[in-house]
């Protein structure tokens, strides 16, 4: 996500954001065994998953809820015409087929004769037409509109060099769907499960703009519906029973908390206000200990980003020193502790180029901790600005005890390695990520979990004017090796480009990685199916509640 700015407590990572949970959320969540809210005259007791998202979602309009803590609710209130399976690899889902041209760039997908919409009505051909041009239309705004541009006619339209009409999407009919690629693309199929991809269904959307603000407005085509939105307190989903597969959902309902704590989130869990929590860095150990704890693979990074438009960090050698000055091995062992690697490249581990090589291995380590290092090319960058002090740094995260702690570590860093004295300043998420996309920080906090499963999700961000780089930043070369990568079908030559991107990247230093993610849990024993995807999904189809 590369726009993922926020981790959600479900996946049990980063924590979370803005707004404290009340006693009476709390309340309203009730005992984890209780009957699903409307269900009291049933016989047998509803099966509802307690979850907390950690904070409000950004939104639930696919294309502009591009971070993990609006995903947790559209990738299970939605569905594409691929989903990702137990295997974290794309399956038929509202497109029950497809065919592909001998050169590899015109898909057909057949849609489902019974998919359907939550309110009854047919999902079309049209709805993923509509949808699609809406992520692209620049008058959307999504941040998310650069994963379209391998729809031919997508970047034009985007960028304001050609129109909608342009874009190579079509309903052939009702329920087929026919799209043409720039060039042939091995993880399309991937791609298309992300939740930007998701269908709207237009009748909808064109009667009432705002369809997806509230839950008694709001459509969807997935295992379930939103039945109930509190706002920065609590969402409900039920079983959606227009849903196509709906015989696969066992459960009936699903009881999404807000809570930013995760203290507060770990004693709701232990008293079954909760199914699942996030391990609170301060009782990692014990819990670690006593092997309750699961770890899961995810592909994602923590890191920060450099503002190379202001100053001291427009000097290349001032941000390689504030890099240098920082000690990821010691951030995850005494700071996060949930069992993270350091990070010293961009790129994840998990990633095999065609020798069967790990992307993130193969590249190495492009920064590393060296403080004496540090110290001579502050020194350096400092006589090359003549500076005799170095202006006033503040760093700046979103409002978490995760994040704060992070941040507070750095500070520690920065004084005790380079004798930088800077300044924390934070602010709730909305307010912290818009004011990111308009340069408006000097040094500030990120993560980025991928959208799909290949590096170049990773790389694209940081091309120039992407509304995911964030920095400033702009080189000629790394852009062209990013754009070759795009439409090299060599996979060899493919990789060799973004091995290459990335080396330039980490040679100019715009941002500097903290660490890899992971899914770190605590999860009810009677809980089961829950799918956690390695590039940030949170699964709910297949879960099951004893």
């Amino acid at each position: 996500m590369r726009g993922k700015i926020m981790k959600k407590k479900v996946f049990g990572v980063l924590s979370t954001a803005v707004l404290m949970f009340g006693l009476a959320a709390c309340t309203a969540n009730g005992d984890a065994n209780s009957k699903a809210e409307g269900d009291s005259s049933s016989s047998k007791a509803a099966k509802v998953l307690y979850l907390n998202n950690g904070q409000e979602p950004t939104s639930l309009d696919p294309p502009i809820g591009f971070d993990s803590v609006s995903w947790n609710a559209l990738n299970n209130i939605m569905e594409g015409l691929t989903r990702l399976g137990k295997d974290n690899q794309p399956e038929a889902a509202t497109a029950e087929k497809w065919d592909v041209s001998e050169d590899g760039k015109t898909y057909t997908f057949h849609i489902r004769k019974d998919a359907k919409w939550s309110n009854g009505d047919d999902v079309t051909a049209g709805d993923f037409v509509y949808a699609w041009k809406r992520l692209l239309n620049p008058d959307t705004g999504s941040s998310a509109a650069f994963l379209g541009y391998f729809i031919d006619g997508g970047e034009a339209y985007n960028t304001g060099k050609g129109s909608a009409d342009d874009v190579k999407v079509k309903a052939v009919d009702d329920k087929t769907f026919e799209v043409t690629l720039t060039s042939p693309q091995a993880y399309f199929l991937s791609v298309i499960a992300n939740p930007a991809f998701f269908p709207i269904d237009e009748k909808v959307a064109k009667d009432n703009p705002k369809w997806f603000a509230e839950a008694d407005s709001y459509v969807g085509n997935g295992p379930f519906k939103l039945t109930k939105w509190d706002h920065d307190s609590r969402m409900v989903m039920k079983k959606n029973d227009n849903y196509w597969d709906a015989d696969t959902v066992k459960l009936d309902e699903v009881d999404w908390a807000m809570v930013d704590d995760p203290n507060t989130e770990y004693q709701m869990y232990k008293t079954g206000k909760l199914d699942e929590s996030d391990v609170p860095a301060d009782l990692a150990d014990q819990l670690f200990k006593e092997g309750n704890v699961k770890v899961e693979d995810q592909a994602g990074t923590y890191f920060y980003r450099f503002n190379v438009n202001m100053k001291p960090f427009d000097n290349e050698n001032i941000r390689k020193a504030f890099a240098m000055a920082i000690d990821q091995q010691k951030m995850v062992d005494f700071v996060t502790k949930n069992k993270e690697k350091p990070a010293y490249g961009f790129v994840s581990y998990g990633f095999k180029d065609p020798s069967g090589e790990d992307f993130r291995k193969h590249n190495g380590d492009l920064v590393k901790t060296d403080v004496e290092q540090a110290k001579a090319l502050l020194k350096k960058g400092m006589e090359e600005e003549g500076y005799d002090k170095l202006p006033e740094v503040t760093l700046t995260y979103s409002t978490s005890d995760t994040h704060k702690k992070i941040a507070e570590a750095l500070q520690q860093m920065f004084k005790e390695n380079l004798g930088v004295d800077v300044k924390l300043a934070n602010m709730e998420w909305n307010v912290f990520a818009d004011e990111q996309k308009q340069l408006k920080f000097q040094f500030s906090r990120s993560s980025f979990l991928a959208d799909y499963a290949d590096p170049i999700n990773f790389l694209e961000s940081f091309i120039t004017g992407s509304s995911m780089n964030r920095t400033g930043w702009s080189n000629k070369e790394y852009d062209q090796l990013i754009a070759d990568a795009k439409n090299e079908a060599d996979e060899s030559k493919r990789f060799d480009d973004m091995y290459k991107a990335e080396k330039i990247l980490f040679d100019e230093m715009p941002i500097v990685p903290i660490h890899f993610y992971n899914h770190v849990y605590l999860q009810n024993d009677k809980v089961t199916g829950v799918v956690r995807h390695p590039v940030g999904y949170l699964e709910l189809k297949w879960a099951d509640k004893k």
